[in-house]
């Protein structure tokens, strides 16, 4: 199947070729085409639903339970983000950063 952004779009307004481009927003990435002309910006949809369901997992607050295994803590990450992750990373790694930021935060990366 093709990608409607593989061809050739004139803008709605101006007429004019819209160029592609790629912009970050919460480290996310969402290709783009955009005019030079009028500046009229089209994302792309499939990347723009991925970007509403993260927003929608970010402003959910998960209340997980804090597990003594052996000498150290264990927290379950719900499942629903974890299906996400690997929908972004394809292949994500099953080691994680764990980081203090401040008192009472703790930071989990996956990068």
């Amino acid at each position: 199947m093709t990608d409607i952004f593989d061809q050739t779009i004139l803008c709605e307004k101006c007429g004019e070729k819209m160029k592609k481009n790629l912009i970050e927003k919460n480290r996310f990435k969402l290709r783009t085409i955009e005019c030079s002309k009028c500046n009229s910006r089209i994302i792309h949809p499939q990347d723009l639903a991925e970007y509403k369901n993260f927003m929608n997992l970010k402003r959910k607050n998960y209340k997980v339970k804090l597990r003594i295994i052996g000498n150290s803590y264990a927290v379950s990450i719900p499942k629903e983000i974890v299906d996400f992750m690997h929908e972004q990373e394809k292949k994500m790694k099953e080691m994680v950063n764990l980081c203090f930021e401040e008192m009472g935060r703790l930071s989990l990366r996956f990068d």
